[in-house]
C-alpha cells in the first residue's frame, strides 16, 4: 500500500493542487478543511505524514500540532507546516511546537514533494523501499510477489494488500475498522467480519507446517504484524 498523507488546508484550490500532485506520485491522500474535520479523520486513520496549514478556521495549525504530539497515536507522525509566515521567529515557533519541517507559501510543488519523500525516508523507510522483509518473509512491492524461506507464496489481491499494510508498521495494532479503511478503502462497504475471513486466508497461505505466525491477534483490539517476528524467524 502507498503511504497515506493527510492534507489539512482550507484553501480549496491549494488543497486540490497538493492532492493532485501527491496522488500523481503514488500517495494515498486524505483532505480536511479544518482541525475538527482532521480530528474526525484521525479517529479512523493514522496517516504516515501530515501536511498542515498554519492558519485554519477554528484551531490553528500550531494548536493542532501541540494536541497531536500529545496523543500517543499521532505523536510520531511527521508534520510539515505550510504557511504564509516566513519570518525566522515564526519558523522556530512552528518547529519548537513539534512540526518536522516548514514550507512557506507560495511554494514550489517539486520542493514540497521532495520534502515529503525525505521525511518519509527518515521516519518510515519501509514506505519508500521496494522490498519489505521480516524473518524469512519477503514482500516485493514492485513485482507484487511474496516469498517465505525462498518459496513463493500465492496470495489473492486482498490478502496481498492486507499483508503489505500490516508489514509497513510492525507492532502497530489496527482495528478491523482501520483495516477496512486502509485495505478496502472508505468508499466500499464491507462488513467487519470480512477482515477476519481474509486474515484467516492470509495465515493459511503464509504459514506452513510449524512456521511461526507473523500475524498477531490482539483480543478486543484487532490485528498487528508481530514486531518480534524478524528476531524469531
Amino acid at each position: 500500500m502507498p503511504a497515506t498523507i493527510l492534507v489539512v488546508e482550507d484553501e480549496a484550490d491549494l488543497s486540490v493542487l497538493m492532492r493532485y500532485n501527491l496522488e500523481a506520485e503514488g500517495f494515498r491522500v486524505l483532505t480536511a478543511e479544518s482541525g475538527d474535520e482532521a480530528a474526525e479523520i484521525l479517529q479512523e486513520t493514522v496517516p504516515d505524514l501530515i501536511l498542515l496549514d498554519w492558519m485554519l478556521p477554528g484551531l490553528s495549525g500550531i494548536e493542532l500540532t501541540r494536541r497531536w504530539r500529545a496523543r500517543e497515536e499521532t505523536a510520531r507522525v511527521p508534520i510539515i507546516m505550510i504557511t504564509a509566515r516566513g519570518e525566522e521567529e515564526e519558523r522556530i515557533r512552528g518547529l519548537a511546537t513539534g512540526a518536522d519541517d516548514y514550507v512557506v507559501k507560495p511554494f514550489s510543488v517539486p520542493e514540497l514533494l521532495a520534502r515529503v519523500q525525505a521525511l518519509l525516508r527518515r521516519s518510515s523507510p519501509q514506505l519508500v523501499t521496494s522490498v519489505l522483509k521480516a524473518g524469512d518473509l519477503e514482500l516485493d512491492r514492485t513485482s507484487h510477489r511474496v516469498r517465505r524461506s525462498g518459496r513463493e507464496v500465492h496470495l489473492g489481491p486482498t490478502e496481498y494488500r492486507l499483508l503489505e499494510y500490516l508489514m509497513r508498521h510492525p507492532g502497530r495494532v489496527y482495528s478491523r475498522e482501520q483495516l477496512l479503511d486502509g485495505v478496502w478503502g472508505n468508499d466500499v462497504y464491507v462488513d467487519e467480519r470480512t477482515v477476519d475471513v481474509h486474515v484467516g486466508r492470509l495465515r493459511k497461505a503464509i504459514n506452513r507446517g510449524r512456521a511461526a505466525d507473523p500475524i498477531r491477534t490482539v483480543r478486543g483490539a484487532g490485528y498487528a504484524f508481530d514486531e518480534r517476528f524478524d528476531k524469531a524467524g
